[in-house]
């Protein structure tokens, strides 16, 4: 077989030996083996999450009943009787540990986690179709705010580097993002709560207000929720800001900026239609991996605020032991992120074929 070697750039090749070369085979991959391989790879690891779920409550020292029980216990000594019947009341499970892992799947099944030990008589049901839609509301509407806000000023950074324009956004997101939340929350509540008294301190709307679609609630409800959504949008804007504007910058070097640039086109559109474009995508898998654990609230924040979000309830369960709870908490946290994460992956399979391979 006679090996035919390639032209050089700008020399125009033989077109006999061209019409003879047969193209080489596709490199981007199969996409609907890519995609078969990534659902395989979600059941898998979504089992292995069910499982480990199952496994962490029952390895923190104690049963759930010892709360209960040590409050008894300050009137006398409790009877195994009485602590049976605790246990019962409870739903404490029951049977060896595999004899409760086939309960417990089933559970994930049927979406039917119990009643809450913490919250007792109401089921944990109830308790998480409460709390998820305010921090939905609260966290998530502020992770895409500050996404995006954080990648438009991380594009101006990079586009104006070596100004003021640089210089401002990058320092500024730093030092916002170099205090944690509880410091920043702490901050917010201390001079806008007490000493200005300009938002309410607690809670997600007024002792009077009734939770109902209404306009009144709505606009109660969005008072309440600016001081947790001002701490959580100032301690995540600079780390969109940087993470955009360190992806970007290598990009404007790239020869297709440079010919961009050259033929004219107004600076905004070369910045947004040709650096930004190809420069977010490390930018939007962190994006993905944000809005997976938007589910999981912002515990500091909601436990600071007492706003009564996912975060809160989780950490009232992890300190009174409240099993059910805990699991359907964890479950749906977990689930949330590995489906953005699978979202993340078909979306970097469809813009950039060569991750398919």
């Amino acid at each position: 077989m006679t090996s035919v070697t390639a032209a050089p750039r700008g020399v125009d090749a033989d077109p006999e030996v061209d019409e003879k070369t047969e193209a080489p085979p596709s490199r981007s991959g199969n996409p609907w083996g890519y995609i078969l391989r990534k659902i395989g790879l979600f059941l898998l690891t979504l089992w292995a999450a069910v499982t480990v779920n199952f496994i962490l409550p029952r390895l923190m020292p104690g049963t759930p009943a010892d709360a209960a029980l040590a409050r008894l216990a300050q009137n006398g000594p409790v009877s195994e009787a009485t602590k049976a019947a605790i246990e019962a009341q409870l739903g404490v499970p029951t049977g060896n540990l595999f004899e409760q892992y086939i309960q417990y799947l089933g559970q994930v099944v049927t979406l039917n986690f119990g009643v809450s030990y913490t919250f007792y008589p109401q089921t944990v049901s109830e308790l998480v179709s409460t709390a998820l839609p305010y921090t939905l509301v609260l966290v998530g509407l502020v992770t895409i705010i500050a996404f995006i806000l954080g990648t438009l000023l991380g594009v101006l950074a990079a586009w104006k580097r070596g100004t003021w324009l640089d210089t401002l956004p990058t320092v500024g997101g730093a030092f916002m993002s170099a205090f944690p939340y509880f410091w920043t929350a702490l901050l917010l509540l201390f001079f806008a709560g007490y000493v200005w008294r300009l938002f309410p301190t607690s809670g997600a709307y007024g002792p009077t207000a009734t939770p109902a679609f209404t306009w009144d609630f709505f606009v109660d409800a969005l008072y309440h929720a600016i001081l947790p959504a001002v701490t959580i949008l100032i301690t995540s804007l600079g780390g969109w800001i940087l993470g955009m504007r360190n992806t970007m910058i290598p990009t404007l070097g790239d020869d297709y900026v440079a010919f961009a640039e050259a033929n004219g086109l107004k600076p905004r559109t070369v910045a947004l239609r040709y650096a930004a474009r190809n420069a977010i995508l490390p930018n939007l898998t962190s994006f993905g991996l944000a809005l997976g654990g938007v589910v999981g609230g912002s515990i500091l924040v909601e436990q600071v605020f007492g706003y009564p979000g996912v975060g809160y309830l989780l950490f009232n369960a992890v300190t009174n032991q409240d099993y059910p709870l805990m699991q359907a908490l964890f479950l749906m946290i977990t689930l949330s992120v590995l489906v953005a994460n699978f979202i993340v992956d078909i979306l970097y399979g469809v813009l950039d074929p060569r991750t398919r391979r």
